[in-house]
C-alpha cells in the first residue's frame, strides 16, 4: 500500500477531515490531499510529522516511512535485551511499589511480560493451558477457563475488557487484536448480556471482584504507559495495577502476602 493510502486509512481511523487534520499538523488542506493520492510525495519529515499529529503507533510509523521509501527509525528490540536494562529495571520498580498489590507488565497484544508475586490473585486456578507462555491477559480474563471462572461480576468486567479490546484494535488496526476481541466475544453465553454495549461512562477505571483463598478482594484497575518511549518495544509495554476499593480488601492482601511469602523481586 502507498504511503498516501496508509495516511488516509489512519486519518479516518482518527476520524478527522483533510482539514482538520491540516489545522493540528499546520500544513495546507491541498498539500493532504495531494499526499493522500500520490500527487506529492512527501518528504520524511513529513511522514513522521503527519504520523505524529495522528497519534500513529511507532512500529506503524515505520511503515509509513518503508512505504515512501525511507529508512525505518524506530527500533524494535525484546524487553530482556542489555540496553533496555534501565527500563526493565524500572518497571520491576514499579512492581514491587505496588506489592502487597497485583500488577502485571504486558505488550501490546496483552501478553504477559512481567508480574509481581500478588498477581497469583489473578493467575490462580486457571486452566494450564492458559499459563502456558505467552500468556494472554485478556483471554486469561475472558476465557471460562480463565480467572474468569472467579469473577463475581463477570458480566461487568466482560462488558468492560471487550470494549477496551474492541477500541484498541480499531486505533491501532492491529488484525491479532480484532482476531482477539472475536475469539474472546465468542465465549459469551449468547444470552443478550451486553457484550456490545459501552461501559457506563462514569467507570474511569475497571471495577474487579474476584474470589480468592475463601475471601472476595475488590479492586480498581488502571494502566499506565510510556508516553515519552522512542522505543517500539517500550511504546507497546502496559502497566495493569490493581488498587484495592475497601480496607478489607487491604487487609486481605497484605495477610496474602505475609502467608504466601510474596516476594519484593518480581
Amino acid at each position: 500500500m502507498e504511503v498516501g493510502e496508509l495516511l488516509r486509512e489512519w486519518r479516518r481511523r482518527r476520524r478527522l477531515s483533510q482539514l482538520d487534520l491540516a489545522i493540528q499538523a499546520d500544513v495546507s488542506s491541498r498539500h493532504i490531499s495531494f499526499v493522500e493520492t500520490g500527487r506529492t510525495a512527501p518528504s520524511r519529515r513529513m511522514v513522521l510529522h503527519l504520523a505524529e499529529h495522528l497519534q500513529v503507533p511507532l512500529r506503524e510509523r515505520n511503515r509509513l516511512l518503508v512505504a515512501a521509501g525511507y529508512a525505518p527509525v524506530f527500533r524494535e528490540r525484546p524487553l530482556d535485551a542489555p540496553d533496555l536494562r534501565a527500563a526493565r529495571q524500572a518497571l520491576r520498580q514499579i512492581l514491587r511499589a505496588h506489592l502487597p498489590n497485583p500488577a502485571v507488565v504486558v505488550d501490546r497484544r496483552w501478553n504477559l511480560l512481567l508480574a509481581n508475586d500478588a498477581a497469583r490473585v489473578l493467575l490462580a486456578g486457571s486452566a494450564p493451558a492458559l499459563l502456558e507462555p505467552p500468556v494472554n491477559m485478556m483471554r486469561l480474563g475472558l476465557h471460562p477457563d480463565g480467572f474468569a471462572r472467579r469473577l463475581v461480576n463477570e458480566a461487568q468486567v466482560r462488558r468492560f475488557l471487550l470494549s477496551r479490546l474492541a477500541h484498541q484494535a480499531h486505533q491501532t488496526g492491529d488484525p491479532e487484536l480484532l482476531a482477539l476481541h472475536a475469539e474472546l466475544a465468542g465465549h459469551g453465553d449468547g444470552d443478550g448480556d451486553g457484550d456490545d454495549e459501552p461501559p457506563d461512562p462514569a467507570e474511569i477505571a475497571m471495577p474487579l471482584r474476584i474470589t480468592y483463598d475463601r475471601a472476595e478482594p475488590s479492586f480498581l484497575s488502571t494502566i499506565t504507559t510510556f508516553g515519552a518511549a522512542f522505543d517500539i518495544t517500550l511504546d507497546d509495554i502496559v502497566v495493569e495495577a490493581l488498587y484495592p476499593t475497601d480496607a478489607a480488601t487491604a487487609a486481605a492482601l497484605q495477610e496474602f502476602g505475609t502467608r504466601e511469602g510474596w516476594s519484593a523481586a518480581p
